[in-house]
């Protein structure tokens, strides 16, 4: 089988500005993100998330290093450039993975994130 690197993208939303609503919301997405992918941390190369600058109560990062098998894999959290009227509360993640080159790639949009790909209006979107 032949393997490359991939990037999965996806985003979500925390309903406040708490450590868990934040909490939550990271989790859930993580967990769309290994499941619907069959991915294990070991195949994860990097992951880089975004927050709007309304959430400031956790670091995403802090989730994922909380994950089994999450500790060796490199973190980022970056605020994400401020546009005017764009979503509130939104977290969003990119992560480089190797994965098979003819496995579809899902990539979720969970919870007020679904607005920001109106074109993938299911709850996880596939991309070959």
């Amino acid at each position: 089988m032949d393997w490359q690197v991939r990037a999965i993208r996806g985003a979500t939303t925390a309903e406040v500005n708490t450590a868990l609503a934040m909490r939550e919301a990271v989790a859930e997405l993580l967990d769309a993100l290994e499941t619907h992918n069959q991915l294990t941390p070991d195949q994860l190369i990097s992951v880089t998330f975004t927050v709007t600058r309304d959430l400031d109560a956790l670091f995403p990062a802090a989730v994922a290093r909380e994950r089994p098998a999450w500790q060796e894999v490199a973190l980022l959290d970056v605020q994400q450039m401020y546009v005017e009227n764009s979503l509130p509360r939104c977290i969003r993640v990119l992560a480089h993975t190797y994965l098979p080159i003819e496995q579809p790639i899902y990539h979720p949009y969970l919870r007020g994130a679904r607005q920001l790909r109106p074109d993938r209006a299911d709850l996880l979107s596939v991309t070959k």
